[in-house]
């Protein structure tokens, strides 16, 4: 046994670039898998598509796609339904991010308010949000109030709960430190768990934004005239695959812009946290 762990220690690993862990990994590399990674489901798609190895109406292709979002555009404003959804969204998650976060900073922080917000988190959390849709038209009505709590109700306790984990996973021995220095509750909150857990917050709501645009069609489900959501469902309704396609993309593309747009302003807003982070 001894023999074994000598010979262990005299072993070295093997310099590798493509499985480094967390160390610095070339650009040119880092873009080429970017490109793989995207270039092979649309050469993929190009091929069924076009050899029409799978029907149109299951699968159009890429150029379908394009003239139906350009025909979107230009004659069924598509420009506005993106900005009513924009606007839903964000309205939907500003509201969950208001009310999950302080919620998950006050659970992790204090064991009083972990037991009152835990078992009411606990339970409405594995509820869908959708056998709630009645009572939230029956409490708010038809108009935008009815779609942004849709939105909201569907992120703000994922927010309370990832932020809680953030604030438990502070050491013990940095807060002992505190209170050793002279600190009180308040200087506890202020100096030492809001600092600490302002990293891991945002990493929460970049996180979260995507569930934000998972519900957005539930919410134009209600009375909604306008919307990419909107959009998908005539869409379906007559069998326009090509114009579901377009929608959905878009919405990802306005994902992916967010979410580097949130990881960007992270990293700008928090240096400290850059090299944990990643």
């Amino acid at each position: 046994m001894a023999e074994e762990l000598t010979s262990r220690s005299h072993t070295y690993l093997r310099p590798s670039t493509f499985w480094s862990i967390r160390q610095s990994f070339p650009k040119s590399l880092a873009l080429l898998i970017f490109s793989i990674s995207l270039g092979l489901p649309l050469l993929l798609w190009i091929a069924l598509s076009y050899t029409r190895a799978v029907p149109p109406l299951f699968l159009p292709t890429p150029t379908a796609v394009i003239q139906a979002g350009i025909t979107m555009f230009v004659e069924n404003n598509l420009w506005y339904d993106i900005l009513v959804s924009c606007t839903r969204v964000l309205g939907g998650f500003a509201v969950a991010g208001l009310i999950g976060v302080p919620m998950g900073i006050a659970m992790g922080t204090f064991s009083s308010m972990e037991n009152l917000f835990a078992p009411v988190v606990g339970l409405v959390r594995y509820m869908p949000v959708t056998a709630f849709v009645p009572l939230i038209v029956i409490w708010a009505g038809l108009g935008e109030a009815s779609k942004i709590t849709i939105i909201t109700l569907g992120v703000v306790l994922y927010n309370a709960i990832m932020v809680a984990d953030a604030v438990k996973f502070i050491p013990n021995d940095m807060i002992n430190v505190a209170y050793t220095l002279g600190g009180n509750r308040r200087d506890i909150l202020q100096r030492v768990i809001l600092p600490a857990t302002f990293p891991s917050v945002l990493d929460t709501l970049r996180v979260n934004i995507s569930g934000a645009w998972n519900f957005l069609v539930i919410a134009e489900l209600v009375a909604a005239q306008n919307g990419l959501g909107v959009r998908i469902i005539q869409a379906q309704r007559f069998l326009q695959t090509e114009k579901v396609l377009f929608c959905i993309a878009v919405i990802g593309v306005i994902g992916l812009v967010l979410d580097y747009g949130l990881k960007w302003i992270s990293q700008k807003l928090t240096p400290w946290a850059d090299q944990a982070r990643h």
